[in-house]
């Protein structure tokens, strides 16, 4: 009996370090409440949680009702880190096939979870820039506009490393950040290159903190009928975005006080091929963002180019909600073969090519019309021009789970 106790004691152990590591990676609530009943399923053991982005409740329980443990944490909403939510998967995966103990899977963990990030800090401060440079080439802009994306892309990863230090920085630093941009992006244009296209400059350079993928992971969880999660990843994005939308708002403003109004010289465009080279750049960026592993970059660079593609052209041939629509669907396919064929976690993927597909919408960056005014949709369309963007993502995703069921919970 006391063998069973201790037994009992080591498994559910493992299952809540497992569940609050794998929250702390990114991964949704719905597929994690899965993934932890089908581990607990496998383990001998009944389970019940409940999973929001800042709280986690496990219940745990043996057959007879011998042994029963209820756990109950506070968390903060996770950061995507795909090559550690991999590399837990891989020990879920060992423990399962019987090649590791729970007290050995346990150590893994903690392996895991002090592992440096394998990019370093200056691979990292470089994703932000070729992120900021990347989304403003695919909004096809001018060389010297992404040019000056990137740049400022890079301001806005010195405050993410100044917030990681300081409590203050981290409350305000979505307004901080967009609010900085656009004096920056106010001082270029007086002193510097008129031909900077100010708010587009912005937009791009703080793209890494628009929520559009927390909206569209908050909407599939609606759909999933994870009310509480998903409504709690809603609304806290929208919270975001109106953070976001007023330190832009007040930034040019000060920086237009500060430096005067500067007419803009309208640039020459991209080439159209060149959106093509961005969806490149946006992958590697991604690939460091997400700390991805080597052994999926070739994966992870690929789903870009399906992502774009397939809602590019679908949006050519039909309209902008079933482009994308069309790209959520090949996306979901894409990340099911690839849990099938590299017996990972179809989110390793299916992030990135999500966020391909939400950036690259141009109905969806028309919600900033409200703050940057011409050259965007107008504001009264830009809210339900969104929304059907966004539905139409979820429901590709659920059409995609359906024609080729996932292999893995996650």
């Amino acid at each position: 009996m006391q063998d069973q106790h201790e037994a009992f004691k080591q498994k559910r152990k493992f299952i809540v370090r497992l569940g609050k590591m794998l929250h702390k990676y990114g991964t949704p609530a719905y597929r994690l409440e899965a993934h932890l009943m089908t581990l607990a399923d496998a383990l001998g053991l009944r389970s019940s949680f409940i999973i929001s982005p800042t709280s986690m409740t496990f219940v745990l329980w043996t057959e007879g009702h011998e042994d029963e443990y209820t756990h109950a944490a506070r968390v903060d909403p996770g950061d995507l880190d795909m090559g550690s939510l991999s590399r837990t998967d891989d020990v879920v995966d060992l423990v399962l096939g019987g090649e590791l103990s729970v007290e050995e899977a346990q150590l893994r963990l903690d392996e895991i979870e002090f592992m440096p990030n394998p990019y370093g800090r200056w691979a990292t401060a470089l994703s932000h820039g070729l992120t900021g440079g990347a989304f403003a080439m695919l909004m096809n802009t001018s060389a010297n506009t992404a040019i000056w994306s990137a740049l400022l892309g890079l301001v806005v990863y010195v405050f993410i490393l100044w917030s990681e230090r300081s409590k203050g920085i981290t409350n305000m630093l979505e307004p901080l950040v967009s609010m900085m941009t656009a004096i920056g992006a106010c001082a270029i244009a007086a002193y510097i290159d008129p031909g900077i296209n100010i708010h587009l400059a912005v937009l791009s350079s703080i793209i890494v903190l628009v929520p559009g993928l927390a909206l569209t992971i908050g909407l599939q969880e609606l759909s999933a009928r994870h009310l509480v999660s998903g409504t709690a990843k809603v609304m806290d994005a929208v919270m975001i975005l109106f953070k976001l939308y007023f330190g832009a708002f007040v930034g040019i403003e000060i920086g237009h006080s500060l430096f005067g109004e500067v007419e803009y010289l309208a640039q020459p465009t991209l080439p159209k091929w060149s959106a093509w080279l961005a969806i490149f750049i946006l992958g590697w960026a991604l690939i460091i963002a997400f700390r991805t592993r080597r052994r999926h970059i070739v994966w992870s660079l690929l789903i870009g180019f399906v992502a774009y593609g397939s809602s590019h052209y679908g949006s050519l041939y039909f309209d902008l909600g079933i482009g994308a629509f069309l790209g959520a669907f090949m996306v979901g396919i894409y990340g099911n073969l690839f849990t099938r064929l590299a017996n990972a976690p179809a989110v390793i993927v299916t992030m990135q090519g999500l966020i391909v597909l939400v950036p690259g919408s141009k109905t969806f960056i028309s919600l900033n019309s409200y703050i940057v005014g011409e050259g965007f949709a107008s504001a009264e369309l830009a809210g339900q021009q969104s929304l059907v963007i966004l539905m139409s993502i979820v429901a590709g995703l659920i059409f995609a789970n359906s024609a080729l069921p996932p292999k893995k919970s996650l």
